[in-house]
């Protein structure tokens, strides 16, 4: 989209972030993967495309990726959801959910926005015995 407009659904908080699990590909290199899903009301958008970004902070680099896109409903509404690949060189930080559109959404109202790990990282607590 031309001249697209950003606006912020929410951050992710960091015990969610740090739950991913990362996985290693050939293509991408480290990878974490997160469900990421919201309902929005977008009062002025009927009809018009938007979509939903992850942006996150990865070492001194700013990223993006996008997750869905979609019209919003005569009503004014759009359920966007997918799931977020993230490469990572470093580590995430300040990971926030967005959502970009060509005209300004003068209201943006989060029904509800749910970010979750696709694979946690193992965190081993059993120990051995013999």
């Amino acid at each position: 989209m031309t001249n697209a407009h950003d606006k912020l659904i929410g951050p992710a908080p960091s015990r969610i972030v740090d739950a991913a699990r990362l996985l290693v590909t050939p293509y991408e290199g480290r990878v974490a993967e997160y469900n990421v899903a919201t309902w929005l009301q977008l009062p002025g958008l009927a009809n018009l495309p938007v979509s939903l970004l992850v942006s996150y902070r990865d070492g001194d680099r700013r990223r993006e990726v996008s997750v869905d896109h979609g019209n919003v409903s005569s009503n004014n509404k759009i359920l966007l959801s997918g799931v977020a690949r993230l490469p990572v060189k470093h580590k995430i930080e300040d990971m926030q959910i967005r959502l970009r559109s060509a005209v300004p959404a003068a209201t943006l109202v989060v029904e509800e926005l749910f970010i979750q790990a696709v694979e946690a990282a193992r965190q081993d607590s059993r120990q051995a015995s013999a």
